[in-house]
């Protein structure tokens, strides 16, 4: 996988890049990221970016003619990439979107800065992707979580290939509660279920325990999940510590 990354500020991503997972798939070459400098397609001798906006109203707004130079020139001497504008207007990163775009051969992030973009960009691009309902100072931290999140679906990236499969929102739930050693602190102890040794059990207990912490906490998650026979069956059983 290919990243490509237009940003004002590609030196934040230094960080993220060189250390944990993401650092050693760099250094495999399981995984790709080029930057961009966004101001080296500035206009004038002051390499602008950015203007006050038509009709008025606070801060600046990026230009069309630096981002569609940098794309066009990308893509020119790499190839043709799906182009990622991300801004709160965009559709949700959601895991489904996440897996979608981990079948991508090459993938740009176009990060902006200050008030958003010229609305023309739009038409230069394939998708909008948005983080969350929240605003940032820029695109740059939220392309990183992008990287990270596809990064984890591609072969070599991670140890154990099935740690994706268990994840919260994989199957649209949250994850089961995870323990380990030791069996008991300050009074609190690992569910016995779990050092029984019984895979079934096991099984239907990170089940039922996904199906519970789902709908407390994010019924809106619980509401769009069919629920099997053997789902209703587990959540209308007693749990373990009450048998």
């Amino acid at each position: 996988m290919q990243f490509e990354v237009i940003s004002l500020f590609p030196e934040m991503f230094s960080s993220v890049l060189d250390a944990s997972l993401l650092g050693k798939a760099v250094k495999s070459g399981a995984l790709g990221v080029q930057f961009t400098d966004l101001r080296r397609f500035g206009l004038g001798a002051h390499q602008s970016v950015d203007d006050t906006p038509y009709g008025g109203g606070a801060g600046m707004v990026l230009r069309p003619e630096p981002i569609i130079s940098a794309i066009e020139s990308i893509e020119d001497a790499r190839g043709k990439a799906r182009k990622i504008l991300l801004t709160p207007t965009g559709n949700s990163l959601t895991q489904e979107n996440v897996r979608r775009l981990a079948a991508e051969p090459r993938i740009m992030l176009i990060c902006g800065r200050y008030e958003g973009f010229d609305a023309r960009i739009r038409n230069f691009v394939d998708e909008e992707i948005s983080i969350g309902d929240f605003v940032l100072s820029g695109g740059e931290l939220g392309a990183m979580i992008v990287i990270d999140a596809i990064s984890r679906h591609l072969p070599g990236v991670l140890g154990n290939a099935a740690s994706t499969t268990e994840e919260s929102f994989e199957t649209g739930l949250l994850e089961y509660p995870q323990f380990t050693r030791p069996p008991a602190f300050r009074d609190l102890t690992v569910p016995e279920v779990l050092l029984s040794g019984n895979h079934e059990r096991i099984r239907k207990w990170r089940r039922r325990e996904s199906l519970i912490r789902t709908r407390t906490h994010r019924p809106d998650l619980f509401a769009r999940i069919t629920l099997s026979d053997e789902d209703r069956k587990l959540l209308d059983a007693p749990s373990e510590s009450e048998k």
